[in-house]
């Protein structure tokens, strides 16, 4: 055996071993339980970031222990290879944004191999390939022909610098989150996925779903929005002062179309002030063909964010509409307002607004003067003022006629039925949760397979002319629709009548492709469907580990779509992902200059000299090209931006992959964030070397020739074995139960350490450090899988540690003939006592008592209590 731990050695042979073998391809197997585990496939940017060595550590480590469970294991990889990033990188470097992405995945591919993952990489796929998203295109003609998809007119976030489609979630500051562009609203054609219509199940389902973070269940549950209510009508009225038809209106005497809205909160309906519209709202774009000043104010709200937390914090706006509502109980007139926080996607794109029980509504009308009308007293009789802030708790009606003194449930039930008998509105379930818009206008994703004729109208491409696919010969300048601009493209033959149309010239969504990927991993081979009965065998994914940034949308679309394959008979579950791992973020410290402009520079780590203080903080920083001090900034999510990322290649380079899996799973538990510290890399390289060193030393002294005399042991080979054993347990049950690799490696560090201190080299003692040794090889093969296999080999065994079982734990070496116990007089440490692990209460007494420096700090003092903590300590106090 060699002396020194050579990394690159070791991790290059064990590679090339696993490749000559395919230990890690997964054939179906129904002889044996079968495990699927996925991390969520990268996006092909150029080169691994520690994110991606962190998410896809995790999923490996989770893998391989499951093998070692006698589990038939698949975990395969691909990529999500569609998206703009492409097109602008494309534009950056005139290269096609295929070229860019297949070299792109050659790279990433290799510094994965260099990780030592464990991947079936027959299954690998790219979501760019024409012969996978043939059967997206496939299965979007499905759901067309099943009236699951439409297509409509709808405003959308619109960047007019990459000429594209946004979604809320992609507009930061008002500007677009690519490149940085102020955003747009703009009505476009859109195709869109009925969701909504699995709205409930996808609801209902999520209580199937026990392994995943409670978080993420509530963040989807709030998502889809699942509410009570009522709908009711306001009349409008468009008349002035004398009753005259306000200039613009045509309809009869002087009404508009009835205002229809949608609130939770009916109890408060006799409390209505004023009715807030959309600026895209069809009455606000009446009153603005005769007023500029309303003209300019709804031009303003089209470059305004939507999204919830922008909503949330923005300044609440609007102008006066000079139309009035009529109240659908009362008769009276109420103002219409067009107002900023009013988004025409949600609900009506219209608010029945109650100042003194709604807060952005007080706001709204303490800013602009309008009357505020309370109708909720407290039902405790607590302070219900709404001098300062609107009283927004659920109590007993008041000012609102015959409803007063009416609770909430009943006030509910007796307007709603009010309305009804009226004919003015209905009870009505309502969810937040929208419709999926999945058309972008960029090239590089899948064409939407459609085409318009002028006689036959919207035709889906035929099944034996999928796919269509994306011309290699576009103009990418950012200034047009590339497949719409083509000369070709765009031209062809209707598939009803032969005569020329148009092809659309949209494409999908990339959530599109990452919503089933999962499921075609098990079936990737296949070219005569988009999934086989071996679907049925893999799914659903056993465990799925991803980041937190996709619990709502990535997840629900794939909810989504694996009830519309359900659906269409090409699989049999409900859900994709049975237990769900969201992994922290990587963090690391910033460091900045600020230029003549005052924005920040930033410098990554290599390109400074820190100082620290004697804990190793960092307490000063300095530019090693010409020595001027650096600011240090707040400790921030790696990424390009902030500059502060750590390469992965150059850290497998210098300590090997071992290492670099054995740091990321060390420092922090999985599910919370990871802050980079170089220190605990160099930690963690000497962990390795010192496990090496002691597998070492007992090679050269030679390996035990006999097994194992457990009737002979001793005292401290006992105690070894206990603490083997013991940690044996732990570790087992962090793996499998708490995924906290963390601490399972805690217990194997301590589990050496005892090792290191344990000198015995007799018969019996050399098989007890054989036995831990292997234990611990074992235990970490998961998570340091390179150096494990050789330290296997060397320690005796021929097989490949892949497929060893997960050590046994000796339930009779647990057992312990005698504990220590510590004595504590008044809370101190006063002594140590060694007693018979059946000892009772009573014996442990005397035992303490009789200590001899027990009795000098006792001093012949009455004893006021005396606490036996079995197995523990004993205190006395005097």
């Amino acid at each position: 055996m060699e002396e020194h731990y050579n990394p690159t050695a070791i991790e290059q042979k064990v590679q090339a071993e696993w490749e000559k073998s395919g230990v890690f391809t997964a054939v179906e197997n129904t002889g044996k339980e079968k495990y699927y585990c996925l991390s969520m496939f990268p996006y092909p940017s150029g080169k691994l970031h520690m994110g991606h060595v962190r998410n896809y550590t995790i999923g490996d480590v989770i893998s391989r222990f499951q093998r070692m469970q006698g589990k038939h294991v698949l975990q395969p990889m691909g990529w999500d290879a569609f998206g703009l990033p492409a097109e602008n990188a494309a534009m950056q470097n005139k290269v096609h944004p295929a070229d860019w992405t297949y070299s792109n995945i050659d790279y990433m591919r290799d510094q994965l191999k260099r990780l030592g993952f464990g991947y079936d990489w027959s299954r690998e796929l790219a979501t760019c390939d024409p012969d996978y998203y043939r059967w997206e295109q496939w299965f979007f003609i499905r759901l067309l022909e099943k009236d699951l998809v439409y297509k409509k007119t709808a405003p959308v976030n619109w960047c007019p610098h990459d000429q594209t489609v946004l979604a809320n979630e992609q507009v930061i500051d008002g500007c677009c989150w690519r490149c940085d562009t102020p955003v747009e609203k703009k009505e476009i054609s859109q195709w869109f996925l009925k969701i909504t219509a699995y709205a409930q199940e996808l609801l209902d389902d999520l209580q199937k779903l026990p392994g995943w973070p409670e978080q993420v269940r509530t963040m989807q549950a709030n998502w889809i929005g699942r509410s009570e209510g009522v709908e009711m009508d306001f009349a409008v009225d468009c008349r002035d002062a004398e009753g005259r038809a306000l200039s613009g209106t045509s309809a009869d005497e002087g009404f508009e179309s009835p205002i229809r809205i949608y609130t939770t909160r009916p109890d408060t309906v006799m409390g209505v002030t004023y009715v807030a519209v959309a600026a895209e709202h069809p009455l606000a774009l009446k009153a603005a063909e005769t007023n500029a000043d309303i003209a300019a104010f709804i031009e303003s709200c089209k470059q305004m964010e939507t999204s919830e937390a922008a909503m949330e914090t923005m300044e609440k706006r609007g102008i006066a509409s000079g139309y009035q509502a009529i109240h659908p109980l009362t008769g009276e007139s109420v103002p219409i307002w067009i107002a900023n926080f009013v988004l025409m996607s949600y609900g009506t794109g219209a608010v029945m607004s109650v100042p003194a029980h709604d807060q952005r509504d007080y706001e709204f009308a303490k800013k602009y003067d309008i009357a505020i009308k309370e109708v909720i007293a407290s039902a405790d009789g607590s302070d219900d003022s709404v001098a300062d802030k609107a009283f927004t708790d659920k109590g007993v009606l008041k000012n609102s006629g015959e409803f007063d003194g009416l609770n909430f449930a009943e006030a509910f039930d007796a307007i709603a039925a009010k309305l009804a008998g009226l004919d003015k509105g209905e009870r009505k379930t309502n969810f937040r949760l929208r419709d999926w818009g999945v058309s972008r206008q960029r090239y590089w994703g899948a064409p939407i397979p459609v085409i318009y004729c002028d006689d036959c109208g919207t035709v889906p491409v035929p099944d034996e002319q999928l796919p269509v696919t994306l011309p290699r010969d576009v103009v990418l300048d950012g200034s047009q629709s590339p497949l719409a601009a083509h000369p070709t493209f765009p031209h062809a033959d209707c598939p009803k009548c032969g005569k020329p149309a148009r092809r659309e010239t949209d494409t999908f969504d990339t959530f599109m492709e990452s919503s089933w990927y999962f499921a075609r991993y098990a079936s990737q081979e296949c070219d005569t469907a988009m999934l086989d009965q071996r679907a049925n065998y893999w799914l659903p994914v056993d465990h799925y580990i991803g980041g937190i940034e996709h619990a709502i949308l990535h997840l629900l679309y794939a909810r989504f779509y694996t009830k519309l394959l359900r659906d269409e008979g090409l699989i049999v579950c409900d859900e994709p992902f049975k237990n769900l791992l969201t992994q922290g973020m990587v963090v690391a410290e910033t460091f900045y200059q600020h230029d003549e402009h005052g924005h920040k520079k930033y410098f990554n780590l290599t390109q400074i000299e820190v100082e620290r203080d004697a804990k190793g903080k960092i307490v000063g920083a300095k530019l090693l090209e010409d020595g001027s001090p650096v600011t240090v900034g707040a400790i921030e999510k790696m990424s390009k931006s902030k500059n502060n990322g750590v390469d992965p290649q150059v850290l497998i380079d210098k300590y090997g992959a071992d290492t670099v899996r054995l740091y990321t799973m060390f420092t922090s538990p999985p599910d919370q964030s990871l802050e980079w510290n170089d220190a605990g890399v160099e930690g963690a390289f000497r962990f390795l070397k010192r496990l090496w060193r002691q597998v070492y030393l007992h090679v050269e002294a030679g390996l035990p020739s006999i097994a194992l005399d457990k009737a002979a042991l001793n005292e401290d080979q006992k105690a070894l074995r206990r603490q083997l054993h013991q940690a044996l347990q732990k570790v087992g049950d962090d793996m499998a139960r708490r995924h906290t690799f963390n601490t399972a490696i805690a217990v194997n560090m301590e589990l050496l350490n005892a090792l290191n201190k344990f000198e015995d080299d007799s018969v019996n003692g050399r098989a007890v450090r054989q036995e831990v040794l292997e234990a611990i090889v074992l235990m970490l093969a998961p998570i340091i899988p390179h150096a494990a296999q050789q330290l296997w080999n060397e320690l005796g065994r021929d097989s490949d540690i892949v497929v060893a079982s997960w050590p046994d734990v000796d339930e009779s070496a647990l057992v312990q003939d005698s504990i220590e116990m510590v004595v504590q007089v008044n809370g101190k440490l006063r002594g140590k006592l060694s007693v018979a692990a059946a000892a009772t209460k009573e014996q442990v007494e005397v035992l303490a008592l009789a200590d001899a420096n027990v009795q000098r700090f006792l001093e012949g003092k009455p004893i006021k209590k005396l606490i036996v903590v079995p197995g523990k300590l004993v205190n006395i106090v005097v």
